[in-house]
C-alpha cells in the first residue's frame, strides 16, 4: 500500500494512476484538463432525438433526420424571429435539408452573376449565423472534430468570436467574399447545411423496427452506420433479421415471406444481393397450376404488378416453409407453450379443415403439395435444398453481416440512457400486475432479468461458434420475434397461419399482453422504472412496437407523460389506422417535446414545394433551469474523470508520483 496525505491508495489505484500518468505527465497538464471537463459539465445538455417502427420508410426517415423532428426551424426562428419572412425560412430550412439539390433549384435558369453572388452572400451569412447557433451548446473542440475536412479552418474562422480583431464585419466579409470569388460557394454552402444537421442532434435513439414492409431498410442502416452517435433498442422484426443472418431456418422464411407480402423482395434481391432464383425456381415448379389467391401481395405505388403472380408462389412457397420449420423449432423446445402455433397437423386436407381451440374451420386453400400428412413438419428434398442455398445466400451476404454486426453492438433490447429507460415493446405482466415469470432454459426469468437472459442468448446466436450452443441462441432469437411472452412481440400469438386460410377474424386476434392494459397504472409504471434502476419521480418510460391510433382519439402520452408511447405510422401499412406518418420525441436542455409528423410525400415535393413534415407539437416537461451536461450520464463519467485527475494531482504533489517535465 501507498501512503498519501494520512490515506492510503490501493496498489491497484496506483497502478492505473500510473496509467493516467503517461497521458498527463505534468501538473500543468491534469490541471488543464479539470479545468476542460468542469467546463464542459456546464454546457446545456445536447439534443436527443428518438425514433421507433421505421419499418423501411427511408425517404420519411431521412427527412426527420435532415430537420431534427421540426429542431432545425425551431433553431432558424430562434435566431431569426421576425427578420424574416416564412417563405425565407421555409428556403432556408429546405437548404439545409437538401442543399445541393435545393441549390441547384434555386439557382437553375439564373445567368446574371451578379445576381448569383448576391445570393450566396445573402444564404452565406444566414447559414452561418445558424451554424454559430447550433454550436453555442458545444465545446470548440467538438465542434472542430465534427467540422468538414476541406472546409474545417474557414467554417471555425466564421463562426469563432474574434475579440483581437478590430473590424469584424469587415473580416469577415472579406472571408465570404473570397469564398465567392474562387467560386467555392456551392461547396461551402452544402458543407454548412450538413453541418448544421450534424450539430442540431448530439444523438439519436432508434427504438426498434427498422426492417420490414418499407422499401429501404438497407438505406436506413447505412445511414444509422454513417451517423455520429446512436443506439438502437432492437423490436421483433429487426430480431428475426438478425436471427436470419445467423442462418437460422424459419427465421430466414419468415423475412422472405414478409418481403414478397408486401411486395419488397428487391430489398433481398438488389439492396443485399442474395439470390432468390432457387426459390423462384421451386415456387414456380412446385406451385404453378395452385391457386393461391390468399396469397395477395401489399405492395406500394411503386410495386411492379408484373411480378404479382411470381410473388404470390414465392409467398406461398416460403410460408410452407416457415410453418414447416416454425413447428421443428417448437418442437425442440416445449418449454416455449407454443404447441398452439404447430397447426400443419391440424388440418384434414380431405375435408378442407383445420382444427383449433377444439373448433373446427373451413380452410381457404388446401392445395400443398409438399406437405406429407404423416409428417406434416418434414421438408421436402427439394425444400431442404432450397433452403441450404437460402441459408448459404443469408449468412455469406456480406453487407448482411456487417448491418446485422452494427446492431448487436450498438443494440440491445433495452437502454437506460440519462434517466429513461427505453424499449420497443413492454415488459411482460399477468392479469394482475405481476412480472410474468418466464422459462428459458429449465430457469425462470422476469422483468429487467428476462431482458438481460434473452439478449444473452440472441448474441449466443449470433456469435458462439458450437453449433448447439448457437442453435440455442437462434431459437431464443426466434422466440423473442414470435413468443407469447416475448418483451418485444407481447401479443398472445402470431397468427399468420389463420390470417391467410381462415376467414374467421375472430381466429385472427392477435391479444396483447397485460402490460397494454396498465399504461396508465402509476404504481406499476414507478415498479417498471425502479426494476430498471430509475428514479420513478424523474424517469420516463419511451416504448414503441403498437401503433397509436390518433384517428380514433388514442393518445401517446400515458399516466401524464412518465410513459411515452412514440408509434404513431412511420409505415405506411399503418397510417390509415393511425391518422398520421409517426411520432418523434426530442429531449433538449429545456425539456421534452412529442412531435407528430404529417404524410411525407416524397424528397422532390420537400425540395421544389419546401413543404415540410413537422406538424404539431406537446410539451412533455419544460425545466426551469436548463438540464446540463453535468445532469447526464456522460456528466457522470466527466465527474468520474475530474475525480481520478485530482488523485492524480495529489499524487504529483505528495511525491506518490513524480511529474514526466521535458
Amino acid at each position: 500500500m501507498s501512503e498519501r496525505i494520512g490515506e492510503t491508495i490501493s496498489d491497484l489505484e496506483l497502478m492505473y494512476l500510473k496509467t493516467l500518468a503517461n497521458q498527463y505527465p505534468t501538473i500543468a497538464a491534469a490541471s488543464t484538463e479539470i479545468i476542460n471537463l468542469q467546463s464542459i459539465l456546464n454546457l446545456p445538455k445536447g439534443t436527443e432525438h428518438f425514433i421507433t417502427d421505421l419499418h423501411g420508410e427511408y425517404e420519411q426517415f431521412s427527412h426527420v433526420l435532415k430537420n431534427g423532428s421540426g429542431s432545425v426551424r425551431r433553431k432558424i426562428d430562434d435566431e431569426f424571429g421576425n427578420t424574416l419572412s416564412l417563405k425565407d425560412k421555409k428556403a432556408l430550412a429546405t437548404l439545409i435539408y437538401y442543399p445541393r439539390e435545393k441549390l441547384d433549384e434555386m439557382l437553375k435558369g439564373e445567368e446574371n452573376q451578379d445576381v448569383i453572388n448576391d445570393f450566396y452572400k445573402i444564404t452565406l451569412h444566414r447559414l452561418v449565423q445558424i451554424t454559430k447557433r447550433v454550436a453555442s451548446k458545444y465545446t470548440r473542440s467538438k465542434v472542430r472534430k465534427a467540422l468538414p475536412k476541406d472546409f474545417a479552418y474557414v467554417i471555425e474562422e466564421l463562426i469563432t468570436e474574434k475579440a483581437e480583431v478590430a473590424n469584424k464585419e469587415a473580416y469577415y466579409n472579406e472571408i465570404i467574399n473570397t469564398i465567392i470569388r474562387i467560386g467555392s460557394a456551392p461547396d461551402f454552402i452544402v458543407a454548412l447545411g450538413n453541418l448544421v444537421q450534424r450539430l442540431v442532434i448530439d444523438h439519436l435513439h432508434i427504438v426498434g423496427d427498422i426492417y420490414d414492409r418499407g422499401p429501404g431498410p438497407h438505406w436506413i442502416m447505412d445511414t444509422l452506420m454513417d451517423y455520429h452517435s446512436v443506439d438502437v433498442q432492437w423490436g421483433n422484426h429487426d430480431v428475426v433479421w438478425m436471427a436470419a443472418a445467423s442462418g437460422h431456418g424459419a427465421s430466414i422464411a419468415t423475412v422472405i415471406r414478409i418481403a414478397a407480402r408486401y411486395g419488397a423482395l428487391s430489398i433481398l434481391e438488389d439492396g443485399y444481393g442474395i439470390n432468390l432464383i432457387p426459390l423462384v425456381t421451386f415456387a414456380m415448379d412446385t406451385y404453378k397450376d395452385s391457386d393461391c389467391h390468399v396469397f395477395s401481395v401489399k405492395g406500394g405505388a411503386d410495386y411492379d404488378a408484373s411480378d404479382r403472380d411470381m410473388d404470390m408462389r414465392m409467398q406461398k412457397a416460403i410460408a410452407i416453409i416457415q410453418f414447416k420449420l416454425e413447428g421443428q423449432t417448437i418442437m425442440r423446445h416445449p418449454e416455449f407453450n407454443m404447441n398452439d402455433r404447430m397447426l400443419l397437423d391440424k388440418m384434414d386436407l380431405s375435408k378442407g379443415t383445420v382444427t383449433i381451440d377444439g373448433r373446427e374451420y373451413n380452410m381457404l386453400d388446401t392445395d400443398f403439395p409438399t406437405i406429407n400428412p404423416e409428417h406434416p413438419f418434414e421438408l421436402s428434398l427439394e425444400e431442404e435444398q432450397v433452403m441450404e442455398k437460402l441459408i448459404h445466400g443469408f449468412t455469406h451476404c456480406e453487407k448482411l453481416q456487417k448491418h446485422i454486426r452494427f446492431l448487436f453492438s450498438k443494440g440491445g433490447l433495452y437502454k437506460v440512457y440519462n434517466g429513461n429507460l427505453l424499449y420497443h415493446g413492454c415488459v411482460p405482466m399477468d392479469e394482475n400486475g405481476e412480472f410474468l415469470k418466464v422459462q428459458i432454459y429449465g430457469k425462470e426469468y422476469s422483468g429487467k432479468a428476462l431482458y438481460d437472459r434473452l439478449e444473452h442468448y440472441a448474441r449466443k446466436g449470433f456469435y458462439h461458434s458450437d453449433p448447439i450452443q448457437r442453435l440455442r441462441g437462434q431459437d431464443i432469437m426466434w422466440y423473442i420475434w414470435a413468443g407469447p411472452n416475448s418483451p418485444v412481440f407481447g401479443k398472445s400469438k402470431m397468427a399468420t397461419f389463420e390470417r391467410y386460410f381462415l376467414a374467421e377474424k375472430e381466429t385472427h386476434t392477435e391479444s396483447k399482453n397485460p402490460y397494454y392494459s396498465m399504461m396508465e397504472n402509476e404504481e406499476i409504471l414507478n415498479r417498471i422504472i425502479t426494476e430498471f434502476g430509475l428514479d420513478p419521480e424523474s424517469a420516463h418510460i419511451v416504448n414503441g412496437h403498437v401503433p397509436v391510433k390518433v384517428a380514433k382519439g388514442e393518445t401517446p402520452v400515458k399516466c401524464g407523460g412518465k410513459l411515452l408511447v412514440i408509434d404513431g405510422g412511420f409505415s405506411k401499412a399503418y397510417q390509415s389506422q393511425t391518422g398520421i406518418a409517426g411520432y418523434t420525441l426530442v429531449s433538449n436542455s429545456h425539456g421534452m417535446k412529442l412531435v407528430a409528423h404529417e404524410t411525407f410525400e416524397s424528397k422532390e415535393a420537400a425540395i421544389k414545394k419546401e413543404s415540410d413534415i413537422f406538424s404539431d407539437s406537446i410539451d412533455i416537461e419544460t425545466v426551469i433551469n436548463r438540464v446540463c451536461v453535468g445532469d447526464t450520464d456522460i456528466g457522470r463519467e466527466l465527474k468520474e474523470s475530474i475525480r481520478h485527475l485530482a488523485m492524480l494531482l495529489e499524487a504529483y504533489r505528495d511525491g506518490t508520483l513524480v511529474e514526466k517535465v521535458r
